[in-house]
C-alpha cells in the first residue's frame, strides 16, 4: 500500500501530463485541487487492482471537453462531487474506490481529489495508459463494458444522467451536452465491478506516472539531462527536436483540433515536423514521412526541462523535443487499432508500431 502525498502529486502531475500526449488537461488547476484536498483530509491510499474485491463497485472520475476551454473556465470544485454522488445515488450501492479514466494532467488529479474528499482508496489502474479524445476510446470498451449510466455536471449546478444503447451513443450525446454546458464538464462514468477492472484495466498507471515525474525532477536537481532521464523511464524514442514555427488551433465540437509545425534545430536543422492533434497528438510526420501515429504516444516536451507541453500550451518559438512511446499491448489488438488507430481519425495510413517506424 502506498500513500499519495503532496510530493507524489507533483510527480504524478508531470508524468501523467506527458502520458496525456497533449491532452487530458493542463495539470495546474487540478494539482491545486488535489493538494488542497490532501492538506485538508490527509494522504490518499493507493491500492493495486488485485486489492479490489470482485464484487466491489469502482468508478472513474474525470473532466470531459476541450482543454482550451479550461484556460478561461476554471472548475468550481463542486461539479465532480455532484457527478460522483449522483451516480452513486442512482446505482444504489456504495462506491468502493475511485480510478482515473486516463493518464492526463488534469484527469490524473481529479480522482485524487475525489478520493481525498470521499476518503476512498484510489486504484492504480486506468482505461487508456495515455489519453484519448472520445469516451469509447478506453480498454473498458474493448472488453464490452458500458460507459453508462454516467453523470455529467457543470460549474453552474446543472447535471445530466445518461443511459445509452452503446458507447458510441454515449460519446455523441455527452459531447453535444458538453458543448451546450460550456465546453467542459466533470463526469462519473463506466461504473464497474472489481472482476471487470482486473481484466480490462491498464495496471500501474499512477505509479508509472509518478516514476516519470520523479525521474525528470531528480535529473534536474542533479544537473543531469532530463530528456535522457525521461527516455530511460519510458522506453521512448526521440523523434525530433526543433522550434515551433506555427500552431493552427481551433476549438470545435467539444474538442481542440489543429496542427503544430516544428522547424528542426541541432542535428535536425533543415528538417521539419508536422503534428496533428484532436485534444491529443494523433500523427507525426517528419519531412512528410509518418514517424508515429496513435495509439502510440506522441509527446512534446520542453527541450531544456523536459516539461510536458499540452496542445493548448503550444506557442510559437518554443524549443521542443518530440518523443514517441510504445502504447500498451491492449491497444495493439485488432479491436484496439480499429477503435483508436489512425484510420479511425481519418488518416489513410495503417498503424505501424513506433519502434518499427523509427528504424527507417
Amino acid at each position: 500500500m502506498t500513500k499519495i502525498d503532496v510530493q507524489m502529486v507533483e510527480d504524478i502531475a508531470v508524468g501523467a501530463a506527458l502520458l496525456g500526449t497533449g491532452g487530458g488537461g493542463d495539470p495546474y488547476v487540478g494539482k491545486l485541487m488535489a493538494i488542497q484536498a490532501l492538506q485538508k483530509n490527509g494522504p490518499v491510499e493507493l491500492i493495486g487492482v488485485d486489492d479490489v474485491p470482485d464484487d466491489a463497485l469502482v468508478v472513474p472520475a474525470a473532466m470531459m471537453g476541450a482543454p482550451t476551454v479550461l484556460v478561461e473556465k476554471i472548475p468550481s470544485g463542486k461539479e465532480i462531487f455532484k457527478a460522483f454522488d449522483s451516480l452513486q445515488n442512482y446505482l444504489g450501492k456504495e462506491i468502493f474506490a475511485v480510478i482515473p479514466i486516463e493518464a492526463g494532467g488534469l484527469n490524473s488529479m481529479i480522482p485524487i481529489t475525489v478520493a481525498a474528499e470521499k476518503k476512498l482508496p484510489l486504484v492504480d489502474v486506468d482505461g487508456m495508459g495515455r489519453a484519448f479524445p472520445e469516451l469509447q476510446m478506453v480498454t473498458f470498451h474493448l472488453y464490452g463494458l458500458s460507459a453508462t449510466p454516467m453523470v455529467l455536471a457543470d460549474e453552474k449546478g446543472n447535471s445530466l444522467l445518461l443511459n445509452t444503447i452503446n458507447n458510441f451513443w454515449t460519446e455523441s450525446l455527452a459531447r453535444n451536452a458538453t458543448v451546450v454546458m460550456g465546453g467542459s464538464v466533470m463526469i462519473a462514468i463506466y461504473p464497474m465491478y472489481g472482476r471487470d477492472l482486473k481484466q480490462a484495466g491498464i495496471r500501474n498507471i499512477i505509479t508509472y506516472s509518478a516514476k516519470i515525474g520523479r525521474a525528470i525532477r531528480e535529473a534536474r536537481k542533479n544537473g543531469e539531462d532530463p530528456i535522457e532521464a525521461l527516455l530511460k523511464a519510458t522506453g521512448g524514442f526521440t523523434l525530433f527536436k526543433g522550434k515551433i514555427s506555427d500552431v493552427q488551433r481551433r476549438t470545435t465540437g467539444g474538442f481542440v483540433q489543429g496542427e503544430a509545425h516544428i522547424d528542426g534545430i541541432d542535428q535536425y536543422k533543415g528538417e521539419n515536423m508536422i503534428i496533428d492533434f484532436q485534444n491529443e497528438n494523433l500523427i507525426a510526420r517528419r519531412n512528410g514521412k509518418v514517424v508515429a501515429t496513435v495509439p502510440d504516444l506522441i509527446c512534446i516536451v520542453d527541450a531544456h526541462t523536459a516539461a510536458p507541453i499540452t496542445t493548448e500550451g503550444l506557442r510559437y518559438g518554443q524549443r521542443v523535443v518530440v518523443i514517441g512511446i510504445p502504447c500498451d499491448s491492449k491497444w495493439r489488438s485488432e479491436k484496439g487499432i480499429a477503435t483508436v488507430g489512425p484510420r479511425y481519425f481519418g488518416y489513410d495510413v495503417d498503424y505501424v508500431p513506433v519502434e518499427e517506424l523509427i528504424k527507417g
